[in-house]
Order: structure tokens, then sequence, then C-alpha cells
């Protein structure tokens, strides 16, 4: 079954020319438009599936307000990005505003394609490449932890500390469980209340928001 989606770029012609192949190939496009900003109001009236949402400098902060607003409004629509693999920070302020896949410009559709399926389906969607050089974006450490740390931190127990410190390693539940001598039933669980307190939907989303508050920074320095 083909996906529902709405597809947004800073380049109209990019925007109309992915609208037409996804169309070719059995999607349902609901609407185009430019520039990015234009997403939230799209999906708000349109209420697709997924959103692609292209974005010429992913390195811009800004441009990434419309995947807040759909993750504030509409948490259930996926959010697929579509940028730069150059810039690193990029890649993870995608994921850290709420984005559930990424995909490189130079992608081919059919790259494209299995994201916006992933994503409908409740998965992280980018290629481990870039997933792996994200979470290394990631570890660098904050320069000054925020008081949200402070705050994430009273909603953390210490084993969820723990895990969560793992999760930013890049360890997946098996690595966690048998680093921590637990059931992988018990690992699963654990990442699933970190998650769902931090307000992520993937590993990485939890990792950005640990690096930018700071989180495990200042949990250490309590310790």
């Amino acid at each position: 079954m083909g996906v529902r989606l709405v597809v947004v770029d800073d380049h109209r012609l990019l925007a109309e020319a992915l609208a037409t192949a996804l169309q070719l190939r059995g999607h349902r496009v609901l609407a185009v438009g430019t520039p990015v900003g234009a997403a939230a109001e799209l999906v708000l009236h349109r209420r697709p599936e997924v959103c692609l949402l292209g974005v010429a400098h992913p390195e811009d902060g800004a441009s990434f307000d419309a995947v807040r607003r759909i993750r504030r409004e509409r948490p259930e629509v996926g959010i697929v990005v579509m940028g730069g693999a150059a810039s690193l920070g990029g890649v993870a302020a995608a994921f850290g505003a709420g984005a559930a896949g990424y995909v490189r410009q130079d992608d081919r559709i059919e790259v494209v394609e299995r994201a916006l399926t992933r994503v409908r389906a409740g998965e992280a969607a980018v290629a481990p490449e870039l997933l792996q050089a994200a979470f290394q974006h990631l570890l660098r450490p904050s320069a000054e932890p925020d008081d949200e740390a402070v705050r994430l931190l009273r909603l953390l127990t210490r084993r969820e500390v723990q895990v969560l410190m793992r999760i930013a390693e890049g360890e997946d539940t098996r690595e966690i469980a048998v680093g921590m001598s637990i059931a992988p039933s018990t690992a699963r669980t654990h990442v699933q209340r970190v998650l769902m307190k931090l307000g992520a939907r993937t590993r990485l989303e939890a990792a950005a928001v640990a690096a930018r508050t700071g989180l495990l920074e200042r949990a250490a320095q309590e310790d």
C-alpha cells in the first residue's frame, strides 16, 4: 500500500519532481509545497502519514522549526528529512527536532521510498554510516549543561541514566543487556522508559536530547 504524504522542499522544482516520482511508484501525494516553513501548515490541513521535507541548509537550526511544530501538534505524522550529508550537525539537529528519518539529497528514489515506508511503520530510517557519524557528533560534550538537564535527570532513575549512556554510545538492546548483566526483556523495558521520559521516538532522538541538554555530563558530575 502506498504512503500518504506531503512533499515540501526549499526548491519548488525538486519538490514537484519528487512528488511526481513517488506518485508514479504508487504513493499518494496530498500536497506539494515550498519552502520548508510551509510544511507544518500543509501537514495540519492534509493529515498525511509522512512528511518528506527537503532542507537546503540543515546546519541552520531554524530549518527544523516546522519539524518541531509537526511533532508537537501532529505527533502521529512521521517526518523524513532530505538534506546534505556534509553537515553532521544538521543530521543530528534533524533527529533532535523530531525527524524519524534522514536521506541524502543524492540518494536514489528507491532509498527515499524505503525511508518513507519505514517511518510510516514507526521505525527510524537513516543510512548506517550517517547514523554512526551522527552519534559521534552527539557524543561531543555540550559547552554548558542547561536547566533542562536537571529536570530530565529528576525523571530518570540511576539505572535509566546508565541505559541512556549506552544508547548514546550506539549500543543495541542485546549489547545493553550483556553490558549491564540483565535480561534482554528488561533492557528493552528500560529503553522504552527512557524514550518515554525524554519524549523521544527513537534512540538517536534520545541521544540528541542528552547531547543538547548536557544531561549525561550533569549526571557524571552528580555521581
